[in-house]
């Protein structure tokens, strides 16, 4: 009597265990839609109609991404682990922090530094998913986006370092290096490469001393 319980007991945990996983995956993949992320009109009304005018969101492939398959994980860790991070924004929809484009605007340096570190702590992960360094063909990019990302490969640079404000308005008081950085240009030049080959204003001598 005593082992058909204990396996009674054992089925019915294991049942209850998966009724519960189920209904959690279920939840997550719920909030893991475009339709939710701009379910409260904070989101709708700012960054959504900035993604609308972006080619990630139309294009003449049709091929989309939408908010969860840049801003979660596809992996089941770090996606609940962004989850339970993305609740810190709720807080700031129940607190009245971001609910007219006013605040909206005032908070979202802050709010963009937050998913610029999380990008690169994770070596642009996301968007790794569909844009993969290793299938680039470079010879069939412009001259600049060519040399730009051999090099940038070649320093161990990730997506987000050069790509903010792909998909959303830079913050106000972002300031963007024109040209590239100091430390880019030291880089440029240890290589020896050449001016023009980023900047097409720039003339093409036919002896540059290199």
């Amino acid at each position: 009597m005593k082992f058909h319980r204990s396996i009674k007991i054992l089925l019915f945990g294991f049942i209850i265990g998966i009724l519960f996983w189920g209904g959690f995956h279920t939840a997550i993949e719920k909030t893991n839609t475009l339709d939710f992320c701009i379910s409260c009109h904070e989101m709708q009304d700012n960054v959504f109609q900035e993604y609308k005018k972006t080619i990630h969101y139309k294009n003449r492939t049709g091929v989309t991404a939408t908010c969860p398959d840049c801003h979660v994980p596809k992996a089941w860790y770090p996606k609940l682990k962004r989850k339970i991070l993305a609740s810190k924004e709720l807080f700031y929809k129940f607190t009245g922090t971001i609910d007219t484009k006013e605040k909206f605007e005032k908070k979202r340096l802050e709010l963009a530094q937050q998913v610029w570190t999380f990008l690169e702590n994770s070596d642009s992960r996301e968007c790794k998913s569909c844009h993969s360094p290793k299938s680039m063909s470079l010879s069939l990019q412009q001259r600049r986006s060519k040399n730009v990302h051999q090099v940038g490969q070649e320093r161990g640079r990730t997506c987000i370092d050069c790509h903010k404000g792909i998909a959303h308005h830079l913050p106000e008081g972002f300031k963007v290096e024109k040209g590239g950085s100091d430390e880019d240009h030291i880089y440029y030049a240890e290589k020896k490469l050449a001016c023009y080959l980023c900047h097409p204003d720039m003339p093409e001598p036919e002896d540059w001393g290199f």
